[in-house]
């Protein structure tokens, strides 16, 4: 390589050197501090485009313009009622005043550190002179825009202005949280016993006038069918007295035949005398009653309807036993 070549390239070089140590660009979402042996030179630069410094011995610092968060850690409030609660926050903040910022705390980092001192105190003073149910429920908007503005004064000389301040969750700590649930939970069963008491009281108050009425029920029925059964057991009488009284010999014979099936049974030995009236049907189905007066012979007006009512066919019931009849209608 000759000398010229040399020279050339050194000199490229230098212009190289030169021209990216002179010439820096500001994005439209960061704004700059150009700095001399560390000190700040000027105004800040707050638009975006292509700006020149002296080489080698200006430095740009370059600073966020946009909205930036600091989400805080969750942590225990007092309140004036001296209930505890645990709130978690979230500051969007925004640097202002560059050349202040740097001033104060030079970078991000510090500058969130300070101003996450100074939010939390700022919580703890606000929060800490309202009652918890105005912290959780009653007016927290209003609570928000006093911690916003308390911040926002003490954060001006960071060169930082406060958008907002927001609770994100204001909750009682983890102890006493169970201690509510549990009692929650102790008052809802209180509830479902006095309701189940209830039901039981009601319960037993249904079964027992269904039971009286079923008792009610069973009397009168078993009275009713007392009656009905003594009814039919007369009725039952009276024609048996009635076919007597037309048949003595029959009626005998009759209920002899009941007896036989009722005490001939299978496997059944009787002993006897052959001359006894038990016997007197088997061996003479002819035979005749044992009571032969002649009362019971003679054809009395009775005996002579009760005959005209069996050749006509008719039910001997409605006329022999009429309070049947009532009883079934």
């Amino acid at each position: 390589m000759s000398g010229k070549q040399i020279i050339f390239a050194f000199l490229a070089g230098t212009i190289f050197l030169l021209t990216i140590n002179t010439f820096f660009s500001v994005h439209e979402t960061k704004q700059a501090i150009v700095l001399q042996f560390g000190r700040p030179v000027g105004s800040p630069i707050t638009d975006a485009g292509l700006k020149i410094k002296i080489p080698f011995i200006q430095q740009v610092q370059y600073l966020d313009k946009r909205v930036l968060d600091l989400d805080s850690p969750a942590e225990e409030v007092i309140a004036s009622d001296q209930k505890r609660l645990v709130v978690d926050s979230i500051t969007r903040w925004q640097i202002t005043d560059p050349l202040q910022f740097y001033i104060s705390v030079r970078d991000e980092r510090l500058a969130r550190s300070r101003l996450q001192a100074i939010v939390s105190s700022s919580l703890r003073s606000v929060l800490g002179g309202e009652e918890f149910v105005t912290v959780v429920r009653d007016n927290r908007d209003a609570l928000m825009k006093r911690i916003t503005a308390r911040v926002n004064e003490q954060s001006v000389s960071l060169g930082i202005s406060i958008v907002d301040v927001r609770i994100k969750r204001a909750d009682l700590p983890d102890a006493n949280s169970q201690a509510i649930y549990r009692r929650m939970q102790t008052e809802r069963q209180q509830e479902a016993a006095e309701f189940r008491a209830k039901g039981q009281e009601i319960s037993r108050g249904i079964r027992a006038e269904a039971e009286k009425k079923v008792t009610v029920l069973l009397a009168e029925a078993t009275r009713d069918s007392e009656v009905i059964r003594g009814t039919g057991d007369a009725c039952r009488n009276r024609i048996f007295a009635s076919a007597y009284g037309l048949d003595p010999d029959f009626f005998a014979f009759y209920r002899s035949m009941q007896s036989y099936e009722k005490a001939l049974g299978e496997g059944t030995t009787i002993v006897l005398s052959p001359d006894s009236d038990f016997l007197k049907f088997l061996s003479n189905p002819n035979a005749k009653s044992t009571d032969n007066s002649s009362k019971d012979k003679e054809l009395t007006p009775e005996k002579s309807k009760l005959i005209n009512l069996i050749k006509t066919n008719e039910r001997l019931r409605n006329i022999i036993c009429p309070e049947l009849t009532q009883v079934k209608q």
